[in-house]
């Protein structure tokens, strides 16, 4: 896993001497080893940064905000936790929205917000290597894009870059470690957290891999393999510079390691 990390912040030249990174918890394997790994980086490595880890409370009973204030502080980390009711509104009637669009909207907004008032420029987000290959499923059968997170962007003209450092790693490679590592397991609140399309794909593509062990390989080094020349032309009547029709998945639902993801 190290390997992975390193190799993924390597290529996409994902941290510099002196950046204060805000690190996006979820409460969930995939975060909580991200933070783990970031701050043990910091033993053996001549560069030099700052973490500051942020959870967002969507507000669904029984949180457990408190408890992974505990756990960070355990590691000498000082947990900033934001409480809001995120969740409830995008499960109530006032939302004609898809909940987890609404819900990841305004988490999402809340972190940037964040990691403003925290001088961070960066934000490191758990996503892994299955994430980025469902998510790429997920916009070619929901948003009909071929697209997917990737493991370094820039938002608001450059004042904000998102890093995916996990981005190389096997899912199943953090579940493994996480376990050896005994880190706290917290129970998703969310109401819709079992029904999402995101689980839809995972099934599907879990299914796939059974059948032949090289498939994750395979589509993951597709996404760096692209014959454009084999793909149709963009017949879309669309005006120009009126933007997409449908918003890609990986800005309306990321979701990644439960509970509440980005």
């Amino acid at each position: 896993m190290n390997r992975g990390v390193g190799k993924a912040i390597h290529d996409y030249d994902m941290i510099s001497n002196g950046d204060r990174i805000a690190v996006g918890l979820s409460g969930g394997q995939d975060s909580l080893t991200l933070l783990w790994l970031l701050r043990e980086r910091l033993r053996r490595i001549p560069v030099h940064y700052e973490l500051v880890p942020i959870y967002i409370d969507p507000g669904f009973e029984p949180g457990f905000g408190a408890q992974l204030k505990d756990y960070c502080s355990q590691w000498g980390l000082e947990l900033r936790l934001e409480e809001t009711r995120h969740g409830i509104l995008a499960h109530s009637t006032e939302n004609r929205e898809n909940p987890c669009f609404l819900c990841s909207h305004l988490r999402r907004k809340r972190l940037f917000e964040i990691a403003d008032e925290q001088g961070c420029r960066k934000l490191a987000l758990g996503h892994n290597k299955d994430d980025l290959i469902e998510t790429l499923f997920l916009n070619i059968c929901y948003a009909g894009e071929i697209c997917t997170m990737v493991p370094s962007q820039t938002f608001f003209q450059g004042k904000f870059t998102v890093i995916r450092p996990l981005a190389y790693v096997d899912e199943t490679v953090i579940r493994k470690f996480a376990k050896e590592n005994r880190f706290p397991v917290f129970d998703n609140p969310c109401p819709t957290s079992k029904t999402s399309k995101r689980k839809e794909i995972k099934e599907m593509l879990g299914q796939l891999y059974q059948g032949n062990s090289n498939v994750k390989g395979n589509i993951f080094r597709a996404l760096s393999h692209v014959r454009t020349d084999y793909l149709l032309k963009d017949h879309s009547k669309r005006r120009k510079g009126s933007g997409n029709r449908h918003e890609s998945i990986q800005s309306r639902e990321s979701g990644h390691d439960a509970p509440s993801a980005l």
